[in-house]
């Protein structure tokens, strides 16, 4: 967000009804979560209370996004664009996003890579524990067990990168990742957990 940003820097002659178009970006995984209006009031309360506010066209009444259901969205960082008409938030949802209960109100695929796939993956495995399964027999051993393996995992890959064999060193990292997993399911916590922490010490 830039500091000492104005209503008034934006440009909104073109929009006709004078609001400006505001695209909400989930500032962690930078997912396109919706779009809504603001008039100049909404735009302040953004700024002043940190939680996105928008104008509803149809009620003609401001509305705090989450004011109802309590998934609010909490402002980290807002942007104007090239012509000063649309308005960029990044913020942190809480909560599904559209009224449908989904993460966005776009059905865009989510482009967030084979590890956040795998992460699920086990998840899933974790919930219905099929027989069988090696994750399952991990996840009935207990955090002991599975902490036990990211040890040894860690340690192979250890010798793989000092001994300078890459392929080796790929492989072994594919099992300690799959195994630090894992323990974060076990321990209750995901990888958008680990993101907000390295992005909170990154700034």
């Amino acid at each position: 967000m830039k500091p000492g940003m104005k209503f008034s820097d934006f440009n909104l002659e073109k929009t006709g009804d004078g609001l400006l178009p505001a695209i909400i970006q989930d500032a962690t995984t930078l997912k396109v979560l919706m779009l809504g209006y603001m008039n100049e009031e909404a735009f302040e309360k953004t700024l002043t209370e940190g939680k996105v506010t928008f104008y509803s066209r149809t009620r003609k009444q401001l509305w705090t996004k989450g004011e109802t259901s309590g998934n609010f969205l909490f402002v980290k960082e807002m942007f104007k664009d090239c012509d000063s008409d649309t308005l960029l938030v990044k913020a942190e949802p809480v909560g599904p996003v559209c009224h449908r209960g989904t993460l966005a109100c776009f059905d865009t695929p989510d482009q967030e890579g084979f590890i956040r796939t795998l992460e699920k993956t086990i998840a899933k495995r974790h919930e219905l524990m099929p027989e069988g399964s090696y994750t399952t027999k991990l996840f009935i051993k207990g955090v002991k067990a599975i902490a036990k393996k990211v040890g040894e995992e860690s340690s192979e890959t250890i010798i793989e990168a000092v001994s300078g064999k890459r392929e080796r060193f790929v492989y072994e990292s594919c099992d300690l990742i799959y195994h630090m997993l894992v323990l974060m399911e076990q321990m209750g916590v995901n990888i958008s957990d680990v993101e907000k922490e390295l992005s909170y010490r990154h700034k």
